[in-house]
C-alpha cells in the first residue's frame, strides 16, 4: 500500500496546486460583464437625463461611462478570448470596476443613490474567482469607497426644485446594510465556490486512482500477450544458437559464448512459461472469488505493522457471496482498514456478515476515535480523518476517494464512535447482497 499513500500525497499537492490555477478569471467572462454594466450605466444616464429630466452632471457622467467601455474595447483587442487573469490582473481591473462605479455614484448621489448597492457586484466576482489574500484587499478597498460616498456633496438627481436630504442616520444606516450585504454575499460565494472546486478536484483524483487500480489489474493480460509475441522470436533465436553449438563446439574462441547464449535463450522461455501460466490459471479464478477470499486479500498486506488484524466471520462460508474483482471495492476496504491500522493501539477488528438480502463488513479500531467535530463532516474532501500526536495527518483526501468508490459499487457507509467502555472507531460497509453477489441475478 505505500505507492496508494504516495498516489495520494501526489495527488493532493496537485490538486491544490490545479486550485490555485482554477481560480483564475477569463477575460472573456469579465469583458462581457463589463459591457453589461456599460449598457446598464448609459440606459440608466439617458432614461434619467432625458426621459426623467432630472438635472445631471451629464458630461461627467458620460466621461466615466466611455473610460470603461474604452478599456473594455482595448482588452478586447489586446488579449485572446481565452486569455485567462493572473491574480493581480483581475484585481487591478475589479478594483478599476470598482472604482469607476464609485465615481459615478458619488456625483449622483453617493449612498442615497438607490443604485449603490451594485458596489457588491465586483467584490463577489472576486470572492467567487480569486484567492482569498486579494479578495480581502478589494473588499477593505470598496468598505473605504462607500465610506467616501456616504460624504458625496452632490446631490441625488431629482425633480427641479426639490432636493432630497438624507439624514445621516439613515446613511449610516444604507452604509450598514451595503456592507453587510457585502461581506454575506462574499463569504457565500467563496465557501460555495471553494467546496466546488475542492469536489471537483477530490473527484479527479478519484478517478485517478480507480485508473490505476485497473492498470494494475490488467498487468497479467498484458504478461501473456507479451509471452505469446516473444515466443516466436525467441524460438528462432533458440534454433539459431543450437545450430552454432553444434557447428562450433570443437572452437574454443566461441564454445563458452554459445553456451552461454542458448543457456540465456532457454531461461528466456522459461520465464515466458512461467507468465502464461500465471495469466491463465488467473483469469480463470481472479476474475470472481469468494467474499472471504477477497478479505483476505484484502488485510493480508497490512498485517506486517506491529497491529494485530484480526479477521472475523460471523456467517458460514457455504453460500457465501462470490464477487468480481472490482478495483474500486477492493481499494476502498483497503483503504478504511489502513487507515484503522495506522490509528489503532493494538487492535483493529474486521467483521463479515451476510445473508440473502445483505452483505455487511465492519471495520473497528482501539485508538482514540473520531473527534466529534470531523464525525459531523466525514468523507468530505480536505477534511483530516483524524489527529495523532506523532503525525501531522492528511488532508481527508483517501478517505473521501474510498468512500467515493465504495458508494459507486452501491453501498452504504456509517462513521461511527465505539460505545464508552470500548474506545475507538468503528465503520459499517453494507451493500445490497444483489449487487455484490456475482451469482445473484441482477
Amino acid at each position: 500500500m505505500l505507492w496508494e499513500h504516495g498516489v495520494i500525497e501526489k495527488t493532493e499537492i496537485q490538486t491544490q496546486e490545479d486550485r490555485l490555477s482554477s481560480r483564475r478569471l477569463r477575460l472573456q467572462t469579465l469583458v462581457r460583464l463589463r459591457w453589461l454594466a456599460v449598457i446598464g450605466q448609459a440606459v440608466t444616464v439617458f432614461i434619467v437625463a432625458f426621459l426623467l429630466k432630472f438635472p445631471l452632471p451629464l458630461v461627467a457622467s458620460c466621461s466615466l461611462i466611455a473610460a470603461l467601455a474604452w478599456v473594455n474595447f482595448y482588452l478586447m483587442i489586446r488579449y485572446p478570448p481565452t486569455h485567462r487573469l493572473e491574480p493581480p490582473a483581475a484585481f487591478a481591473l475589479l478594483g478599476f470596476d470598482l472604482l469607476q462605479l464609485c465615481a459615478l455614484l458619488f456625483i449622483t448621489g453617493g449612498l442615497a443613490n438607490p443604485f449603490a448597492a451594485l458596489v457588491c457586484v465586483p467584490v463577489i466576482i472576486s470572492f467567487a474567482s480569486q484567492p482569498i489574500r486579494y479578495s480581502m484587499a478589494l473588499i477593505g478597498f470598496a468598505m473605504v469607497c462607500i465610506t467616501v460616498l456616504a460624504f458625496s456633496p452632490f446631490p441625488l438627481p431629482w425633480f427641479d426644485g426639490m432636493e432630497i436630504n438624507v439624514h445621516n442616520v439613515m446613511q449610516f444606516g444604507v452604509w450598514c446594510s451595503i456592507a453587510s450585504t457585502m461581506a454575506f454575499a462574499a463569504f457565500y460565494a467563496y465557501r460555495v465556490s471553494m467546496e466546488a472546486s475542492q469536489l471537483a478536484d477530490a473527484l479527479a483524483a478519484t478517478e485517478l486512482v480507480l485508473q490505476r487500480e485497473k492498470h494494475l489489474s490488467q498487468l497479467d493480460g498484458l504478461a501473456a500477450a507479451a509471452a505469446h509475441e516473444l515466443g516466436t522470436p525467441l524460438a528462432t533465436i533458440s534454433v539459431v544458437a543450437k545450430e552454432m553449438e553444434r557447428e562450433l563446439k570443437n572452437d574454443d574462441r566461441f564454445r563458452e559464448d554459445v553456451q552461454l547464449l542458448r543457456s540465456q535463450s532457454e531461461r528466456c522461455r522459461d520465464i515466458l512459461r512461467r507468465l502464461t501460466t500465471l495469466s491463465a490459471e488467473g483469469e480463470a479464478h481472479l476474475r470472481r472469488l469468494p467474499l472471504s477470499s477477497m478479505m483476505e486479500e484484502i488485510v493480508a498486506p497490512h498485517r506486517e505493522f506491529g497491529i494485530k488484524l484480526e479477521l472475523i466471520e460471523k456467517s458460514p462460508r457455504r453460500g457465501e457471496p462470490v464477487t468480481d474483482r472490482n478495483a474500486g471495492i477492493m481499494y476502498g476496504l483497503g483503504n478504511l482498514i489502513e487507515n484503522a491500522v495506522d490509528y489503532a493501539r493494538e487492535k483493529v477488528t474486521v467483521t463479515i456478515e451476510h445473508d440473502h438480502e445483505k452483505v455487511l463488513i465492519v471495520i473497528e479500531d482501539d485508538g482514540n476515535g473520531y473527534a466529534p467535530e470531523i464525525l459531523t463532516r466525514i468523507g468530505e474532501p480536505y477534511v483530516t480523518k483524524r489527529q495523532r500526536e506523532d503525525t501531522a495527518g492528511g488532508l481527508g483526501l483517501g478517505l473521501f476517494i474510498a468512500k467515493t468508490l465504495l458508494e459507486r459499487s452501491g453501498a452504504s457507509l456509517i462513521f461511527e464512535n465505539r460505545d464508552p467502555d470500548n474506545a475507538g472507531a468503528r465503520i459499517r460497509i453494507e451493500w445490497p447482497r444483489i449487487l455484490i453477489d456475482a451469482n445473484s441475478t441482477k
